[in-house]
């Protein structure tokens, strides 16, 4: 399947069944183990975490170790297994890459009819397949896997679909869930599966994912501070040249309490570029970013480390105590919202940006007064 079908898969980066190396998760994937080896394997694992962390390759790795790992055959049986790590060139690998393997399921958001757009949830009409799947007897008799990427996108009726699958599982089939907000879910599925918690990547494992995925980085530290520990947010960041806009944000917001309106105006209509669809949600992410790194420094009056040069020193300006720091939260609580709202009816990006930098002003002019 090529990359621009995959509703799973990143721009600029290798889908998730194709990295078999999985760094900063070892909590996780012992927790999995020990299970598994002390024969006391849950039939549905919940794996939860920031977006991009690497809970999909996760869920790939566990269901290449699942069904390329030999069942227990009593005093027959090999040594416990020490790590999920399975070859790439074991014929299981090949399937689960080539999305040939029999005993696999997997479920994800489909296409429209025309397959010419995403549809925005997984509905009742996939979990019907996943019935079918199910209803069959597995080819060698042996474990089969589903996995659900990503369980947020299940809709009311498929939810409960899938709930009732939980109640009643199948013999030998292994639940994976990959949710980035199980506080969505239906309590009921929540209950019904044990949860495996993934944290935000450091910089030094996140350069080092990034490295692992084909993609160097020159500088950690600040893609680690922006990105969040995500490796998903990261490549996008790389992709869409996101440290320089960030920095040049940073350049812009030095400007104030007396905005720089050439710069503002440059940086507004390149988030209007309609060459770069995606440079407006961009611009306005990293905005909201800016803004709760303010915040938060403000109110624990800890400098978080830069993610652009001079960005210490004028967060140290900009919120020198709480009070100040509850206006800028005030700001960000709402601004960036209201200005995907004014995007989704198709008002100008370049006038939304604009806007947005004009209302950073007021803020910081009416904080230089007091």
């Amino acid at each position: 399947m090529t990359e621009p079908l995959e509703p799973d898969r990143l721009e600029g980066a290798p889908h998730p069944r194709e990295t078999h190396v999985l760094l900063g998760h070892e909590k996780a994937e012992a927790l999995f183990l020990d299970a598994f080896n002390s024969g006391r394997m849950h039939h549905a694992w919940l794996i939860t975490g920031p977006k991009g962390v690497g809970k999909a390759t996760l869920a790939w790795r566990i269901a290449r170790f699942l069904l390329a790992t030999p069942e227990d055959e009593g005093m027959f049986a090999p040594p416990p297994p020490r790590s999920l790590d399975i070859p790439e060139d074991h014929p299981v690998s090949h399937r689960l890459l080539a999305l040939s393997e029999p005993r696999l399921f997997l479920l994800r958001r489909p296409w429209d009819d025309k397959g010419e757009k995403l549809r925005a949830e997984i509905t009742v009409d996939e979990t019907r397949a996943l019935r079918n799947f199910l209803g069959l007897s597995a080819a060698d008799g042996g474990r089969r896997v589903v996995i659900i990427d990503a369980a947020d996108d299940l809709n009311r009726n498929a939810a409960n679909a899938i709930l009732k699958l939980l109640e009643e599982p199948p013999p030998k089939v292994t639940f994976l869930l990959v949710t980035h907000q199980p506080a969505g879910l239906l309590p009921t599925i929540r209950s019904r599966t044990r949860d495996l918690r993934l944290m935000a990547l450091s910089a030094p494992n996140l350069a080092r994912a990034m490295e692992a995925a084909g993609a160097g980085v020159i500088d950690p530290a600040p893609l680690a501070e922006l990105a969040g520990g995500s490796v998903g947010e990261a490549f996008r960041l790389t992709h869409l040249n996101g440290l320089a806009l960030y920095a040049a944000l940073v350049r812009l917001i030095e400007t104030l309490p007396r905005l720089d309106r050439s710069l503002a105006r440059q940086l507004a209509d390149q988030a209007a570029d309609r060459k770069r669809p995606e440079a407006f949600d961009l611009t306005v992410t990293l905005i909201d970013l800016f803004l709760a790194r303010l915040a938060r420094a403000g109110t624990t009056r800890e400098i978080p480390p830069e993610a652009a040069p001079g960005e210490a020193a004028l967060i140290e300006r900009l919120a020198q105590d709480p009070g100040m720091a509850r206006d800028w939260a005030d700001l960000a609580q709402h601004l960036g919202l209201r200005a995907r709202a004014a995007r989704a009816v198709n008002l100008d990006p370049s006038a939304l940006i604009l806007d947005m930098f004009l209302r950073m002003e007021e803020t910081a002019a009416l904080i230089s007064q007091r």
